[in-house]
């Protein structure tokens, strides 16, 4: 591909995914849309992790971001054009056939409240395996502000390092605030962040995008187990409810309990473990206690054991509760207001 078709083919990825932030930029609280905000800036401006970033730059930045995203609220995603063809954007594993030739990867899905979600950037790699392909993402040419750093769409795998190697920054970064004795905090402690900011990132990107990668393959397994087509239906009937957070916690309990959680406790990675509890969100702590316990039994010297172990009940308590969610919502669909206070109160009375 010529540098001018590659720019023209960047500029429409990163006009989607501008239409994309525009009607969702309001999804984050204040606080953690400041830092996105920033450290998106970072990514366009090239500059590295822990230059200091200047205030009146990054500000007039921000006004002009959004000022863009204003004229964008209504706005159409466009096709994508490659090799004189036109491509719907969601249509992902089509537009990759044909990047394919020119080592590039392009991703297209739906995050969380159905937020779109677009990429494009280099292949590092791409593998085979068990009836999925995982193409690996290096540098990235456009981008929307969430960056997810993985993403499983069918039977496709999409991990982005760079996108991982940004969001663990920005976990350090926070942490950093008032530095918590936390499981985050032993993560990190694993490397020495202080001497070697970028040698650190690199070490703990290596480790976890092989973390991610397990991630994402439970992920297909628990689609298969859940019907992926149903499953999806659900959770667009439930965008913007509570019930929607939670869904999307049990699904993301299955598929560890399937592949992370029993992979981790083999391999008795320290580091693994500690970023893996500590990156869990409030919804997944809060269902799943008994995963905790189990990490302090660990820490207190009883050993991987009790990992395994309650890795070995969370596979068939998850998926009972995801049939038994994906049950209700068949018949209870026409009152969706309904529906999500229901299974709100079913995910509440069946932690783990």
């Amino acid at each position: 591909m010529k540098s001018n078709e590659l720019q023209a083919l960047t500029d429409a990825v990163q006009y989607n995914c501008h239409v994309s932030d525009a009607r969702h930029g309001g999804d984050f609280s204040l606080c953690v849309y400041l830092m996105k905000m920033r450290e998106y800036y970072r990514w366009e401006q090239h500059l590295p992790y822990g230059a200091p970033l200047g205030k009146e730059a990054v500000g007039d930045w921000l006004a002009a971001r959004e000022q863009l995203w204003e004229g964008l609220g209504d706005a159409e995603l466009r096709p994508l054009s490659i090799q004189g063809r036109e491509f719907d954007p969601f249509d992902a594993d089509a537009i990759n056939r044909s990047l394919a030739p020119d080592r590039l990867v392009y991703s297209s899905g739906l995050g969380s409240r159905a937020k779109p979600h677009f990429f494009l950037g280099r292949l590092e790699r791409r593998l085979s395996r068990g009836g999925y392909t995982v193409y690996v993402a290096a540098g990235e040419y456009a981008r929307d502000l969430a960056a997810p750093p993985a993403m499983t769409l069918g039977s496709s795998i999409f991990l982005r390092r760079e996108s991982l190697r940004r969001l663990l920054w920005e976990r350090l970064e926070s942490w950093r605030w008032n530095r918590p004795d936390n499981a985050l905090g032993r993560a990190f402690a694993c490397y020495d962040f202080d001497a070697d900011l970028e040698g650190s990132l690199d070490a703990m990107t290596d480790r976890e995008i092989d973390n991610t990668l397990l991630h994402e393959q439970g992920e297909y397994e628990a689609g298969r187990l859940l019907d992926d087509a149903t499953w999806t239906a659900m959770l667009a009937d439930l965008v913007g409810t509570p019930a929607e957070l939670i869904a999307r916690a049990v699904r993301d309990h299955l598929a560890d309990a399937l592949v992370t959680l029993p992979r981790l406790a083999e391999a008795g990675d320290a580091a693994a473990l500690h970023f893996y509890v500590g990156n869990l969100n409030n919804m997944r702590k809060h269902l799943f206690p008994a995963l905790t316990d189990a990490y302090d039994a660990w820490r207190s010297g009883g050993g991987t054991g009790p990992l395994k172990q309650i890795a070995a009940v969370a596979r068939a308590h998850w998926l009972a509760l995801g049939h038994e969610m994906l049950a209700r919502h068949r018949v209870g669909a026409d009152a969706l207001d309904d529906l999500a206070d229901e299974l709100r109160q079913l995910a509440e009375a069946r932690q783990l």
